[in-house]
């Protein structure tokens, strides 16, 4: 049996492991002509979050990120992500406006979508498939979302996979594993379940959060998973997918074939760990093993951020308490899953909970709208008691009232003539004073090497500083001294 890869080294490794920020436009395009050549499935390169990350932070424009990456890998899918009804902006979308950004990204150079509903709403996940597809997408992949509930066992996931792919609106599945919590023993059963139930090829995607990862991978490539998600090494593990070297290492020790160019594979992985050592990011390591994310199930970015807030607070102490709340909070709300936007509202509702001391004192805006139905119905009834407290709350009133993204003419009269449509996107969903930063900061650099970061950086730092006489740089069997003139 032949295995495939996609690389998630530029979308999911970055995101997990480097908070989404690590990476800017030259230095995936230093290593994009390396990655062509690997001979990867696909390479998972965005989402709309992500763009509006460039945009906001790096103050680069993302269209132009996707199109100078396109045309330095032209051989390799570029895939999308899609998270639900919704484009940058946390407010549900119309039809139109998805259809409009879909051929936007096909037409920069997304020729694969893979369609995840923060709900694994099924219709929703279909209606999105057409939307694609008539934009121009080519490969559409359905991301079906493992969790943990009462309601989610091996039958649940195989009829899910099976409405979502009878139709042949799908090209592929891909199950999606956020949490890291598909243990080998869960997928003796559930790969081969989910396999049953369709006839389209099966991928598997996890996390190597709690160090299950690269096991599960294994089983589910012997049981009928025809590709894996990996990273390159310095972006993998942590939070993030396992690496792909010691993964086509395995595969290989199987009997199984992955046919990619190890020469590229090396290169690679040296890029990104030059890279990562340049830049000061953390390399990835296996997370310890863990039992008590199979309870609150949050996952690795949002762990981090909680830590973060309360260290911040100085509460850090609170954490273990705040996880057992978590738990609460998601059985009350009809346990979601707990990928974006869930991981996020049920994390920021226990945090309130457990700060406040009454729980459900305050709820953040999100939260009421998902009460209310804007993310759709979840898989299980909400507690009654917390549904009637959230529904019958003034903010309730208020929001139910509040108006749902406009039509695109709407959008246009309101942003202004004049734009092209990538940047009217940008400008319909995004403050306008972070796209008119963007804009003053002009076309991306190109240029990238590692080799040379540190140099560059102290040149810089030298240069803003006048009053220096001299520098002396040190390193073993080196010196050099530098006077300056008077």
């Amino acid at each position: 049996m032949t295995m495939s890869l996609i690389d998630t080294t530029l979308r999911d490794g970055n995101q997990s492991n480097w908070g989404a920020t690590g990476l800017d436009t030259a230095m995936m395009l230093g290593i994009a002509p390396a990655m062509d050549r690997v001979g990867f499935e696909a390479i998972d390169f965005t989402t709309s979050t992500h763009m509006a990350v460039a945009v906001r932070f790096s103050k680069q424009d993302p269209w132009e990120r996707l199109r100078l990456f396109r045309a330095a890998a032209p051989k390799t899918k570029l895939s999308f992500l899609t998270t639900g009804m919704r484009f940058i902006s946390w407010e549900t979308a119309s039809h139109e406006l998805m259809e409009f950004a879909f051929r936007l990204l096909v037409n920069s150079g997304i020729d694969r979508f893979a369609v995840m509903d923060p709900m694994n709403n099924v219709a929703a996940m279909r209606t999105m498939a057409d939307l694609t597809r008539k934009a121009g997408g080519r490969d559409i992949v359905a991301a079906l979302t493992f969790t943990l509930s009462p309601l989610h066992d091996d039958a649940h996931f195989a009829e899910a996979a099976r409405k979502l792919t009878e139709a042949g609106q799908f090209d592929r599945l891909y199950l999606k594993d956020p949490g890291g919590l598909v243990t080998p023993d869960r997928a003796r059963t559930l790969i081969p379940a989910i396999g049953a139930a369709i006839a389209v090829p099966l991928e598997f995607h996890s996390h190597s959060t709690i160090g299950l990862a690269p096991f599960s991978y294994l089983e589910a490539a012997e049981l009928g998973a025809h590709c894996l998600h990996t990273s390159s090494s310095a972006a993998a593990n942590g939070t993030g997918q396992p690496a792909m070297t010691p993964t086509i290492r395995n595969l290989r020790d199987l009997g199984l074939t992955v046919d990619v160019d190890d020469e590229a594979v090396a290169e690679m992985d040296d890029w990104f760990t030059a890279l990562a050592q340049a830049e000061g990011l953390a390399h990835g390591v296996p997370g310890e093993f863990d039992r008590s994310y199979f309870r609150h199930q949050m996952p690795g970015g949002m762990m981090g951020t909680m830590k973060r807030q309360l260290a911040e607070m100085k509460r850090l102490h609170l954490l273990p308490q705040v996880l057992e709340e978590v738990e609460h909070v998601r059985a009350d709300l009809g346990y979601p899953i707990m990928v974006t936007p869930f991981s996020q509202l049920v994390g920021s509702q226990a945090l309130m909970n457990v700060l406040s001391g009454k729980r459900y004192e305050t709820v953040p805006d999100e939260v009421t709208r998902y009460v209310l139905g804007r993310f759709g119905a979840p898989a299980m009834p909400l507690d009654p008691q917390v549904e009637d407290r959230i529904r019958s709350s003034k903010r309730a009133r208020e929001l139910e009232d509040e108006p749902h993204m406009a039509s695109l003419d709407e959008l246009r009269a309101k942003v202004g003539r004049g734009y092209s449509d990538e940047e009217f996107l940008l400008r319909a969903v995004m403050p306008a004073d972070q796209v008119d930063a963007m804009n003053a900061a002009g076309p991306a650099p190109r240029g990238y090497d590692p080799r040379t970061r540190a140099l560059k950086y102290l040149v810089g730092e030298l240069t803003r500083r006048p009053t220096l006489s001299g520098v002396k740089i040190t390193k073993p069997g080196f010196s050099l001294q530098l006077n300056g003139g008077r």
